[in-house]
């Protein structure tokens, strides 16, 4: 049987396969649905069942990719109880206390892009590779990242000063075109600190 999901084949030949699966990954071939990442050998993982034109077998996810993204799937494998007596698997109350705070993380996700104090001094420029000072002024854009065939757009810190180089790079999404608008109506500093660090990023071509 392949890891990266069942073998469709194999899988034919047993029609009567649970529409769940939670067990420790036996291998680490397999692949997330959810993160796209690899699934390690010996962790949770959540199997649903896919029936498709080619055969029969599951799709797997790591459990805590799962409860944030498809709890509802998760919950139907605890009242299904599809795991092997004498596994341990977190309480369901766990999962879905999970999946709220994913749920409130994304709430409160500040548009990009935005100008902040940086909470410490353990940030780094994503530009420069250069520390940022803990109450600094530093930008926050978005840089394309890829999870297999997905593509998306993730928060990074950057200097002042190191915007326009940013804004170059061939992975930036964040636009010039508007740019000092939404940086000002994202942003929830005083006019004056905007005013401050606009002035540090200087002026932006479109």
């Amino acid at each position: 049987m392949a890891e990266e999901d069942s073998n469709p084949s194999q899988a034919a030949a047993e029609p009567e396969l649970a529409p769940y699966l939670l067990e420790s990954a036996r291998s680490s071939r397999s692949k997330c649905r959810t993160c796209r990442r690899k699934i390690d050998k010996d962790t949770l993982r959540l199997g649903i069942l896919l029936e498709g034109p080619f055969g029969t077998g599951y799709l797997w996810h790591h459990l805590l990719c799962a409860a944030r993204r498809r709890l509802e799937d998760v919950e139907a494998a605890y009242e299904q109880h599809a795991f092997a007596e004498g596994l341990t698997v977190p309480p369901l109350a766990d999962l879905q206390a999970l999946k709220e705070k994913a749920e409130k993380a994304r709430e409160e996700r500040k548009e990009l892009p935005y100008v902040e104090r940086a909470p410490s001094g353990r940030s780094k420029c994503k530009n420069c590779g250069k520390p940022i000072a803990q109450d600094a002024l530093r930008v926050v854009l978005a840089r394309e990242v890829s999870f297999g065939s997905q593509v998306r757009a993730t928060p990074i810190n950057v200097h002042p000063k190191c915007v326009h180089a940013e804004l170059e790079s061939e992975d930036c999404m964040t636009e010039v075109d508007g740019f000092e608008a939404q940086l000002r109506q994202n942003s929830e500093l005083e006019a004056s600190v905007m005013d401050q660090a606009l002035a540090a990023i200087g002026a932006l071509e479109s």
